[in-house]
C-alpha cells in the first residue's frame, strides 16, 4: 500500500517538482492550491503526511494547520510547513501552530524526502518500515529479503533495486533509461542492454522452480512493467 502525501501549495513549479520525485520515491501525490480546499481534502482522501505552504490563497498555511489540529479526525495527521519565512519567530509560530516540521524555501526535493521519512520515524514508524507486495511477490526492505509465494528468493544488489522499483510501481511501463536512471543513478554510465541482461536474471530469479508465472511484462519498443499477464496471452520475448 503506497504512502501517501498531500501537498498544499499553489505555485505550480513547486508541485511538479514535488510530484515528480515524491512518486519516483513510492509516494502517492495528492495536490491543491487552496487552504480551505486542503482542509476538505484531507478528510477525503486521509494523507498519510502533509507538505503545507504558508502562503496560499483564501486561507494561510498556519490557518489551515490549527484547523487540522482542532479536528478529531486529522489532529494526528503530520504536517511538514514550507515557507520563505526562515527567522526563528516565523519557525516558532509554525511549529506552535501544530506542524511537526518547518523548512525554509528554497529547499530541495531530496532534503523534503528525508524530512518526511524522519518524521514518519518519530510519529508513524510503521510507514518508515517499508514492506512492498504484488500478487505473490514481498519485499521485506529493511532486511534485503524477497519472496515469492512465501519462499524467500535469492537475488544480486542489482536485481534487488530493480524489483524494488518495479514493486514501488507496479502496472507502469518503464523505458530502459528510466530504468538506468532509477537503479543505476544519472552519473553512471551504463549500456542500455545491461538493463536487458538483469531483467532477464531478475525472471530467473522470480521464477526460482521454473514454475512460476512470469509478471514482467515486456513492451516492445517501450519497456518493461510489473503486472499480471491475462490468462492465455502470451509475454513477450525481450528484444534481441
Amino acid at each position: 500500500m503506497e504512502t501517501s502525501v498531500l501537498i498544499v501549495e499553489d505555485e505550480a513549479a513547486i508541485v511538479t517538482l514535488l510530484r515528480y520525485n515524491l512518486e519516483r520515491e513510492g509516494f502517492r501525490v495528492y495536490s491543491t492550491g487552496d487552504g480551505e480546499e486542503a482542509v476538505t481534502m484531507v478528510k477525503e482522501v486521509k494523507p498519510d503526511i502533509i507538505v503545507l505552504d504558508w502562503m496560499l490563497p483564501s486561507m494561510s498555511g498556519i490557518d489551515v494547520c490549527k484547523q487540522l489540529r482542532w479536528h478529531p479526525e486529522t489532529k494526528a495527521t503530520p504536517i511538514i510547513m514550507l515557507s520563505a519565512r526562515g527567522e526563528e519567530g516565523d519557525r516558532i509560530r509554525g511549529l506552535d501552530a501544530g506542524a511537526d516540521d518547518y523548512l525554509v524555501k528554497p529547499f530541495s526535493p531530496a532534503e523534503l524526502i528525508a524530512r518526511i521519512r524522519a518524521v514518519f520515524r518519530r510519529f508513524r514508524p510503521a510507514l518508515s518500515e517499508k514492506t512492498l507486495a504484488f500478487a505473490d511477490i514481498s519485499m521485506d526492505v529493511a532486511s534485503h529479503k524477497a519472496y515469492r509465494g512465501g519462499t524467500e528468493i535469492h537475488l544480486s544488489p542489482t536485481e534487488f533495486s530493480l524489483l524494488r522499483y518495479l514493486l514501488e510501481h507496479p502496472n507502469r511501463v518503464f523505458s530502459r533509461e528510466q530504468l538506468l536512471d532509477a537503479v543505476w543513478g544519472h552519473d553512471i554510465y551504463v549500456e542500455l542492454r545491461t538493463v536487458d541482461v538483469h531483467i532477464r536474471r531478475l525472471r530467473k530469479g522470480l521464477d526460482y522452480d521454473g514454475k512460476q508465472a512470469d509478471l514482467i511484462r515486456t513492451v516492445r519498443s517501450a519497456g518493461y512493467a510489473l503486472e499480471e499477464v491475462p490468462l492465455g496471452e502470451k509475454q513477450e520475448e525481450d528484444e534481441r
